[in-house]
């Protein structure tokens, strides 16, 4: 045998193989695959534990097949084969499933390589091969088992998408669960949950982002797995646990710029609908300019204003039968009456006190009052008429605030 040489000029080591080299690794194949198991059983302590059948059969598939056709690449360098590969992916698949990292399993390929390399450069010594063919074939066991690894990657790869994908269909499910009308039960939240790997907090927020302006989906940074996200829907949303709120709040206020959000109030796992309502409430008015010009705002920093537009109508019905004093003035008289009115309700003072506030002489607020007093007179001395006076007047404001988009 010493007469076989290496062949030049190919591109993959073991295609620079004589082929007659195939006759003499076959024979070493009958015991070879289980002295490479048993040496990764013994040497990685994850394989050495039981790990089902299936899975043992699998392994020592895979170590048959590759070395079966590592042999027949040897042979036949251009030899097809349609299958050599899914073994592999399909153990880099097995390992994610069991849990693990890929370290295990790259350190069976090089320990495997390590013993197959030793069995063949003895089978090599005894024939008497030349050195170049013996360094010539390491070099292809390496780089074939490199091949082999690298397929167990691309498998876990496979097997980390499909979980990833599982678990975010899930937690979409989970999502519409707890935003559901009517509200689930414990036991159902509970359930789900465990399937998306959530774990119930006692109380959640509900966040209303608003939607690009150019229609790209909002990209947010990493909230961690506590913090339920739908960006996909044409009104995005966050469930966050209470106890997370002020982290994802100051991560939403270091990425929106050119869009808003409203943060819902506090509740329990159930009522998660209640919040995202009076969050979404929020940032329509958000988005009207009736709140502020902030980016992100807290729906419990509103309460009064959401409170008083509950009902926009009814608002201006409301207001409109409250104030009817006022419809027999000019526009300009309105405007300047109703600011005075709701400075004077509103400090219950003199007239040096709503003249301070409304940056006017005390004897023009003097004037004006004696005006109210005329349109209202004793609305003006009764505890419950001052109240939806006021009520009116704030709610009116409110309503006619210009847009700020």
């Amino acid at each position: 045998m010493s007469q076989l040489a290496v062949r030049p000029g190919a591109f993959e080591p073991w295609s620079g193989l004589p082929a007659e080299l195939a006759e003499v690794i076959k024979p070493e194949l009958g015991t070879l695959a289980e002295e490479i198991v048993e040496a990764v059983r013994e040497g990685i302590p994850e394989f050495g534990r039981s790990m089902g059948e299936s899975y043992e059969y699998v392994i020592r598939v895979g170590v048959e097949r590759a070395l079966t056709q590592f042999a027949d690449k040897v042979g036949d360098p251009n030899l097809e084969v349609d299958d050599w590969d899914a073994v592999h992916r399909k153990l880099g698949y097995g390992e994610f499933q069991q849990g693990r990292s890929l370290d295990a399993l790259q350190a069976a390929y090089r320990l495997g390589a390590r013993v197959a390399w030793r069995r063949l450069a003895d089978a090599g010594l005894r024939l008497d091969l030349p050195a170049p063919l013996l360094f010539q074939l390491g070099e292809a066991v390496i780089a074939y088992v490199d091949q082999l690894a690298a397929l167990s990657v691309e498998g876990y790869a496979e097997a980390q998408a499909h979980a990833a994908g599982a678990r975010e269909r899930r937690r979409r499910q989970l999502m519409q669960m707890l935003l559901s009308d009517p509200p689930p039960s414990a036991a159902a939240i509970a359930d789900m949950a465990k399937t998306a790997r959530w774990s119930v907090p006692e109380r959640l927020v509900a966040i209303a982002l608003e939607p690009r302006a150019d229609d790209r989906e909002l990209t947010l940074p990493d909230l961690g797995p506590a913090v339920l996200i739908d960006l996909e829907g044409s009104e995005p949303c966050l469930l966050v646990p209470e106890t997370q709120l002020e982290r994802t709040e100051a991560a939403l206020r270091s990425v929106l710029r050119s869009s808003r959000a409203a943060i819902g109030l506090p509740v329990a796992v159930p009522d998660a609908r209640r919040s995202l309502r009076w969050a979404r409430r929020a940032l329509a008015f958000l988005r009207r300019g009736t709140l502020s010009n902030q980016q992100v705002v807290r729906t419990a920093d509103h309460l009064s204003t959401l409170l008083l537009l509950a009902d926009e109508a009814l608002v201006e019905v409301f207001a409109e039968r409250r104030l009817a004093p006022l419809r027999q003035l000019t526009v300009k008289q309105q405007a300047r009456l109703s600011e005075t009115l709701l400075a004077w309700l509103e400090t219950r003072g003199g007239a040096p006190e709503v003249a301070s506030r409304l940056q006017v002489h005390p004897q023009t607020v003097r004037y004006r009052l004696r005006q109210l007093e005329a349109l209202f007179g004793e609305q003006l001395h009764d505890p419950d008429s001052r109240f939806e006076l006021e009520c009116a007047l704030r709610a009116l404001a409110v309503v006619k605030a210009p847009s700020a988009d």
